[in-house]
């Protein structure tokens, strides 16, 4: 059948009466669903945590080795897009059965790496497998849960699990890493897997009748989503590391995207049945919604592209690291988890006013950072941004589903492809353009600061003086004691500047989140005025939580993170 001759999709199926399970099948559902979301979360946190150790074991240079990441992010960028058609086509218990048995595969495979090429290769099929285990996190803590508890106490706590599982992965890094290598990295990931497919297994999940919504053209059109995503996350993973204007190759890159993404759009205007509906996603308010979503990414970085390399260019190992990231987890969590009191669909701008503040109050915290600042100094203000990204996402997330449902079904995709493009490459671009302005801020910083460092100067003069005596007797040369005290000087000096270029990055992070809590409170008085001057005509009454019905909940999404 040809594109334009394809049918209509056929009205779902009411789903049948929710059936409550016991106590102990109800938390054997739940924990299921913490385990698969920290499968995934780990599998990526395992690689972004330990780049340098891996490039060392694979005989590589840590910008060689950042291929890794990139591997690993092309496929995880759209993959969830195509997975809800392969779920809805051909069943929910076969794709989870199928998707961990490939997950599982991919871990034994990675014990085979032994260069770089093979480690690309085997990441790049990790993200691919890793991209189902989101959709099982996600419908696993829903299968018992009531309808009206499925968006309220399901989405923020699954969410919070995925979110925290690579912050989770620099708290046990360290202790595996010490032990085995890369291989420790590798029997985790495994040992994750195996007890993941054993709990898909016991706890089966509910099928849905099957229905063929795959054509020809969506995958043509995924096919050139998926190379538009990729180019672009490559160009902002590495863009940092080979400098823009230094690698033609990126250009080129930037440009294929472009292209793809262009024609993707082009041949979704122009299907009767499209995959996505460009023109509703080209609405003011998912253009709002879609800005929301990119801006409190773009702020998040922060926390990944921010601490974690600083306290990396002072000399802090990965072991004293462990505090802080333990903490960063557990705000995570506690973000989750503070959402489900007060989770209402009316209160989604009141929780992004305090996910702003938290995060303006952190960022600014964090600006103020010197030389000797150590991650027990961050501890607060990198546990307010954790806490404020969990207390961020699940509603941001209920308010584009309530609206998806509200049209359809079927716009369920087109919201979809929003939260991917905003989650996904918002984080490599947040933390390539993060990257970008740190290299940027500490060239000039040091410039200005060895244009300081003269001979002539008395503050130089002594710092030498004082190196001197410390390595005298160490360097009874006085020639080779001189100049090694100028070197420590310029090393020192590459520091501060490093750290000056982080505080630019944190206060610059302050200024945006700043501008975005003021442009909310705007959009809130203005919504205000409008309600009380130019009230519109009354509606019937809703209910305070705007839940999805029985009926939808069978087709929820997963979470595209």
């Amino acid at each position: 059948m040809s594109e334009g001759q394809q049918p209509a999709p056929a009205p779902a199926a009411a789903a049948p009466a929710f059936v409550p399970m016991s106590w102990p099948a109800t938390l054997g559902y739940i924990g299921a669903s913490v385990t698969i979301g920290l499968t995934q979360g780990l599998a990526q946190g395992f690689v972004s945590t330990n780049i340098p150790q891996i490039a060392g074991d694979l005989g590589a240079t840590q910008t060689q080795a950042t291929w890794l990441m990139a591997a690993f992010l092309i496929p995880r960028a759209s993959m969830p897009l195509l997975l809800i058609k392969i779920r809805t086509q051909f069943g929910l218990r076969r794709f989870a059965e199928v998707a961990i048995l490939v997950y599982l595969a991919v871990s034994l495979a990675a014990f085979a790496v032994s260069d770089l090429r093979s480690a690309v290769t085997v990441q790049f099929f990790a993200g691919m497998a890793s991209a189902p285990l989101s959709t099982l996190a996600f419908m696993y803590m829903l299968e018992p849960l009531p309808p009206a508890w499925k968006m309220r106490l399901g989405l923020p706590m699954v969410l919070a699990m995925v979110a925290a599982g690579p912050m989770l992965a620099r708290v046990i890094s360290p202790a595996l890493m010490g032990d085995h290598g890369w291989d420790g990295l590798h029997f985790m990931a495994l040992g994750m897997a195996a007890v993941s497919l054993g709990l898909v297994y016991a706890l089966p999940l509910t099928s849905q009748p099957r229905v063929k919504v795959i054509a020809a053209m969506d995958l043509v059109s995924w096919l050139l989503i998926a190379t538009g995503f990729g180019g672009l996350t490559v160009a902002f993973v590495m863009g940092s590391i080979h400098w823009w204007t230094d690698a033609p190759w990126l250009g080129w890159v930037m440009a294929l995207a472009v292209v793809a993404l262009t024609l993707a759009v082009v041949i979704e205007l122009h299907r009767k049945t499209p995959l996505l509906d460009i023109r509703w996603l080209s609405s003011p308010a998912m253009l709002h919604l879609t800005a929301t979503l990119l801006i409190f990414r773009l702020v998040l970085s922060e926390q990944s592209a921010g601490a974690p390399r600083m306290f990396q260019v002072l000399g802090v190992t990965q072991d004293q690291l462990v505090p802080l990231f333990a903490l960063i987890t557990l705000a995570t969590v506690l973000g989750g988890l503070a959402l489900v009191p007060f989770m209402r669909p009316q209160r989604v701008p009141l929780f992004h006013l305090i996910a702003l503040a938290l995060i303006c109050t952190g960022a600014w915290m964090d600006s103020h950072s010197t030389i000797d600042t150590r991650p027990a100094q961050m501890m607060l203000s990198q546990a307010l941004i954790a806490f404020a990204g969990s207390f961020f996402l699940a509603p941001a997330m209920m308010q584009g589903l309530l609206s998806a449902l509200a049209r359809g079904p079927a716009y369920i995709l087109s919201f979809i492809i929003v939260f991917l493009s905003t989650q996904s490459l918002g984080g490599a671009m947040g933390s390539g353009l993060f990257s970008t302005f740190i290299n940027h801020r500490q060239a000039m910083h040091l410039q200005v600061l060895r244009e300081a460092l003269t001979a002539a100067d008395p503050l130089t003069a002594a710092a030498v003086a004082r190196n001197m005596a410390m390595l005298g007797p160490q360097l009874p040369d006085l020639a080779a004691r001189k100049a090694q005290a100028v070197a420590l000087i310029a090393q020192d000096a590459s520091a501060q500047a490093y750290v000056m270029a982080y505080n630019d990055a944190y206060f610059l992070t302050f200024l945006v989140a700043a501008a975005a809590l003021c442009a909310l409170v705007l959009h809130l008085f203005r919504d205000w005025l409008a309600a009380r001057f130019w009230p519109r005509p009354s509606a019937p009454a809703q209910p305070e939580t705007a839940q999805p019905t029985p009926a939808t909940t069978s087709s929820q999404p997963e979470p595209a993170t």
